[in-house]
């Protein structure tokens, strides 16, 4: 090791607290970030095109500068990596770097400016940001790297789940939100630590993996935005603003010291772990905060520019297929490694489950833009070893018009959200014509677009509602979203949401139209739950939250976006109906086919009918549809399962096929008022007639055979 001296063209710098000058070394290049040794800290990060870096070095909680350490590019320098080393430097320092680029032919492509601090991409824990909300508009000033060691984590024996794709129900949640309200009950609500508090719930709703609204560290402060209607600001309450990828999310955490936030999340995923429940994560890495040629720099855009990001080689304008500004340039060589080492270390060292990517047809494209056949991102994430038991799902489009559900490049191996079922689903239970050909389709796991590209049906990732959008009861109460709160003129939010009101836009007394409108949150949850594929459910859709018709509700941290637990009690028949339904799902191989594969060696069978049995009706103007799954086994015995989906507006008598000397018994009835609109196990219902069943209006009805 060198003297105590710094590289050349620099100075040695004390820190305050200390006498002691530091001791530097030329460092390694391998690992990228800020790593602890024995000795001290290798600092190391990337830029092609700078000329110079500086390393600044913080007191704890102070914003001065205590080190300012020039790197010598012939000593600091391997290949296009920056690296030091400095002796004796503890965990728990802030951390920070400056580029620069002379001479710089092209200032809107390389945009560095060396009187900017930038955020190392690599860090593990960023300073500051524990209080939630407290800079608004943009005022946020730089948060640091924090230099963090190997946390010691208990896991005793925990590991990855690996729970079948096929046989999941994932329940999709934004962590904040879901204990934020008082009605939660949690000691520590809107953290990881209040999630922990739920796990009974979800333990006993029957989910399968959680997945997780982001909760890596963003911005929730880009906005100057408030609600017309309070004067209060809005945030980015969803997290779709990313500023760091490795690092947890302060203000999730109860705790406030650096590196707690790492520790509360390991024990949130060892905790769920323990429950049978997997820990899915929803990354953005099609943008970031930083925004478009106006946007502050915070990390990439002053580290290297041209390599983060996909920009014009001429004028420096950002190429936004996200739709936030800018597009990170996902397939360029050192950029896809950053996100493959991202998604390694949420893996090995957090112990997820999986991932979710949100606009990752993104993910697909070239460093031009275009549209690449065979992405190299995304074949080194479906191949790669560590990530091998991993879920990997896709968003399958982005904010360009690139809609790729079906034809998502996949190799076997990812799967997607289908968009398809959603809306296919939505305009059958609405009692749109022509739907009833469709609905069989998604039924079966949507072979018309996973068959074809050589994946099964448990790729399709089937929901109604997801974060956005409308929730579940606002997709029965509202015909058109209500957004003016948003700030933007009710511009913002999808203006097509396949949606019906039930006849009264808003709360309604009217008894009838209630009425209905729980029916048809039961129709499409029994729909969900019944179809081949793998059903995702909204958090508090469960218990019918609304969002007051905000279909767009990212910037609502309040009561719009928070879940009332109040409304387990007041609905609680549509709560036992969905815990009945996942529980009916998961003892019931039938729902969770691993192949599209019919007849033959699968001893599977599908029957179609309508209100009379064996003619079914495909026309137009049907709006009806029954079927029948026989599973045939070995040894000469069978399973009968008969589904009914009638979305007319007059109820209809429908014929039950013959199944010998078995009888059909009532699962579920939609039309029927709780506890007899579905049964508990073993406790289903037996039929006066086995020759036809009289079907309500708007109503789903299954039968099991006994």
């Amino acid at each position: 090791m060198a003297d105590a001296k710094a590289p050349k063209n620099s100075s040695p710098k004390k820190f305050t607290s200390s006498p002691a000058i530091y001791c530097i070394d030329r460092g390694h290049p391998l690992p990228l970030g800020a790593t602890v040794h024995r000795k001290g800290v290798n600092f190391s990060i990337f830029s092609k095109h700078a000329t110079s870096c500086c390393l600044l070095l913080f007191e704890p909680g102070m914003p001065e500068t205590a080190a300012d350490l020039a790197l010598d590019p012939h000593v600091n320098r391997t290949g296009q990596v920056w690296h030091i080393f400095v002796e004796s430097l503890d965990a728990g320092t802030p951390y920070a770097f400056r580029f620069d680029m002379q001479p710089n032919p092209n200032p809107a492509v390389c945009r560095f400016d060396p009187a900017k601090q930038v955020l190392d991409p690599h860090a593990r824990v960023l300073s500051g940001g524990a209080e939630w909300g407290t800079f608004k508009g943009f005022t946020r000033p730089l948060r640091h790297g924090v230099v963090t060691e190997h946390h010691h984590f208990e896991w005793e024996q925990d590991q990855p789940l690996n729970t079948p794709l096929v046989d999941s129900v994932i329940y999709e949640m934004h962590v904040r939100s879901f204990t934020r309200h008082p009605s939660s009950g949690v000691a520590n609500p809107g953290t990881f630590a209040g999630l922990i508090e739920k796990i009974p719930y979800l333990k006993k709703l029957g989910v399968t993996a959680v997945e997780l609204l982001p909760v890596n560290e963003f911005e929730e402060g880009d906005t100057d935005r408030v609600n017309p209607f309070t004067g209060e600001p809005l945030v980015n309450l969803w997290g779709y603003q990313p500023t760091a990828f490795f690092a947890p999310n302060t203000a999730y955490s109860s705790k406030r010291d650096d590196g707690e936030q790492i520790r509360e999340f390991k024990q949130l995923v060892k905790s769920m772990h323990e429950a049978g429940i997997e820990v899915i994560l929803d990354m953005v890495f099609n943008h970031t905060a930083e925004g478009d040629e106006h946007g502050p720099t915070w990390s990439f855009r002053g580290i290297d520019n041209a390599t983060y990001y996909i920009v014009d080689p001429e004028t420096g304008r950002y190429l936004n297929y996200s739709g936030c500004g800018n597009t990170v340039n996902c397939n360029n060589p050192v950029v896809r490694d950053f996100i493959v080492d991202c998604l390694h270390y949420w893996v090995t060292e957090m112990h997820v489950d999986g991932f979710r990517f949100d606009l990752a047809s993104i993910l697909g494209r070239g460093q031009d833009g275009s549209v690449l056949k065979n992405p190299p991102l995304l074949e080194s994430m479906a191949y790669d070893p560590v990530l091998a038991n991993t879920k990997l799902i896709a968003e399958a489009w982005d904010a360009a018009g690139l809609y790729q559900v079906g034809t998502f490049p996949s190799w076997g191996r990812w799967a997607e959200w289908n968009g398809n079922f959603r809306d296919d689903v939505r305009k059958f239970v609405k009692s749109d014509q022509g739907m009833t050909s469709a609905l069989a389709t998604r039924l079966l796991g949507s072979p018309d677009l996973y068959e074809t590209s050589a994946r099964e049906p448990y790729h399709s990732i089937n929901y109604i509602t997801c974060h956005d959008g409308f929730t579940l009861n606002d997709l029965v109460s509202y015909n058109e979203k209500h957004n003016l709160a948003n700030g933007e003129n009710n511009r913002d939010g999808n203006n097509a949401n396949v949606s019906w009101n039930c006849g009264v836009e808003g709360p309604a007394t009217d008894a009838a139209v209630n009425a209905l409108r729980a029916r048809q949150r039961k129709n499409f949850v029994a729909i969900l739950l019944f179809s081949h594929g793998v059903p995702m459910l909204l958090a508090g859709d469960e218990m019918g939250r609304t969002q007051q018709g905000n279909n767009n509700a990212y910037c609502q941290d309040n009561d719009v976006s928070w879940v009332n637990w109040e409304m387990a009690e007041s609905n609680a028949g549509l709560l036992r109906f969905v815990q009945l339904m996942i529980a009916f799902r998961k003892r019931c191989p039938m729902l969770r086919r691993e192949t599209f594969a019919l007849d033959g060696a699968t001893g599977f069978h599908v029957t179609w009918h309508g209100t009379k049995r064996m003619s079914a009706d495909w026309s137009p103007e049907s709006r009806s549809l029954a079927m029948q799954w026989t599973q045939l086994h070995k040894d000469g015995s069978r399973d009968d399962l008969h589904f009914i989906a009638h979305s007319h507006w007059e109820d209809r008598d429908f014929e039950l096929p013959d199944i010998g000397i078995h009888k059909w018994f009532r699962l579920v009835d939609t039309a029927l008022p709780a506890p007899q609109d579905i049964a508990e196990e073993g406790k289903e219902f037996p039929l006066r007639s086995q020759d036809r069943y009289p079907v309500k209006a708007r109503s789903v009805a299954i039968f099991v055979a006994k």
